[in-house]
């Protein structure tokens, strides 16, 4: 990335959480929270955003209805899983959800926390925070766990249809983000298409390819990249547009499952498979616990004026805990801030590559 001067803040100002929207309920947000205060948080409160006669006897049955980091903010309405975004935000303005994100726009809050309705998520926070200067659409970004290393993947369902100009701004937004949660300060950028030669791919991703070619110095673009590459450690951001990224995610999410079935089924059809799954428990449960996505339990809608953090419906309080932490350190160390300074130094090295070549058309604009 382009160097920044942005330095590491010491203390964090609010985090809105909307508390309803979960499969789970509130009472395990509730329980996420007290997980990420007993750990240490210095962000300077925690805001439940949600229906207080809920929330309140939930809070007492945990013992934090006086604790000096976290408040009630009541909201009366919940957006359900199934609601189409753009008419639950119009029939439920006093949606725990679009309460919070109204915090933020009013400088009240510095972070969103929702897992809650994505659709109505992406669609709010595009409308109440706006995406930043000289980007049409942010992208939503997850961390995928392999062998020896995790890499970002995005757009995983933001925009399904991304034009080159979109991918060139998810490779920018995925380094800043791989800077701050995987602590990599140089990430290796790869863009996502079904052959490594210069002339493979569809003609979106041959220009997408020319463009991030141009912005040595700003990301550290390794060039195109193939399926089988992904867990090898060679990438540590994957770019794609949204509709593979979500394709890719599930698909994978789901071979996850099910190869852990399929291993268990066949363990057990005999003495000797039940003495081999006994004897290799232990080495079961670290990879579990390695491919787990609790460890950073959301995926950030990079690119608003303002930091919005999606976890995953049905996240439990460990996962819960570990979104409420990622959100910290994405307001900590400034990264709407680095993100806009990165966008800023590509636009100007395109409009200067522009200048050379007056027949194309400038990325950004």
């Amino acid at each position: 990335m382009g160097s920044s001067s942005l330095q590491p803040r010491e203390t964090v100002g609010p985090i809105a959480i909307d508390a309803m929207g979960g499969d789970r309920g509130p009472a395990e947000v509730v329980a996420a929270c007290k997980l990420a205060l007993q750990e240490g948080l210095i962000c300077k409160e925690l805001i439940l955003v949600g229906d207080e006669a809920i929330l309140t006897p939930l809070l007492k049955e945990e013992g934090l209805e006086d604790h000096p980091q976290l408040r009630v903010y009541h909201a009366s309405q919940v957006i359900g899983m199934e609601e189409k975004p753009i008419q639950s935000l119009r029939q439920k303005k006093d949606a725990s959800m679009v309460r919070a994100l109204e915090l933020v726009k009013a400088d009240q809050a510095e972070a969103v926390l929702s897992c809650g309705n994505t659709g109505s998520l992406m669609a709010g926070g595009t409308l109440k925070l706006r995406p930043m200067s000289g980007l049409e659409r942010p992208a939503l970004a997850t961390v995928i766990p392999s062998r020896d290393h995790r890499f970002i993947l995005l757009d995983v369902g933001a925009n399904p249809d991304s034009s080159p100009e979109h991918l060139v701004h998810n490779a920018i937004l995925g380094s800043c983000y791989c800077e701050i949660a995987l602590g990599i300060k140089r990430p290796r950028v790869g863009l996502l298409t079904i052959g490594t030669e210069e002339f493979k791919g569809t003609d979106r991703i041959q220009k997408t390819h020319d463009l991030l070619k141009s912005l040595e110095g700003i990301i550290h673009y390794e060039g195109l990249i193939e399926g089988f590459q992904l867990f090898n450690n060679e990438i540590d951001v994957v770019v794609c547009d949204g509709f593979t990224g979500n394709v890719l995610i599930k698909s994978w999410e789901s071979l996850i499952l099910n190869m852990g079935a399929y291993i268990k089924d066949n363990l057990k059809q005999s003495i000797w498979g039940k003495l081999g799954a006994l004897l290799a428990s232990g080495a079961a449960r670290k990879l579990k616990k390695e491919l787990s996505p609790e460890g950073y339990g959301g995926a950030p809608l990079l690119g608003l004026q303002g930091t919005v953090l999606k976890a995953h419906g049905s996240s439990n309080r460990h996962s819960l805990k570990s979104a409420i932490r990622m959100a910290q350190d994405m307001v900590q160390q400034n990264m709407v801030k680095h993100i806009e300074e990165s966008l800023t130094e590509a636009s100007q090295r395109l409009e200067a590559a522009q200048a050379d070549t007056p027949c194309k058309q400038n990325a950004f604009n």
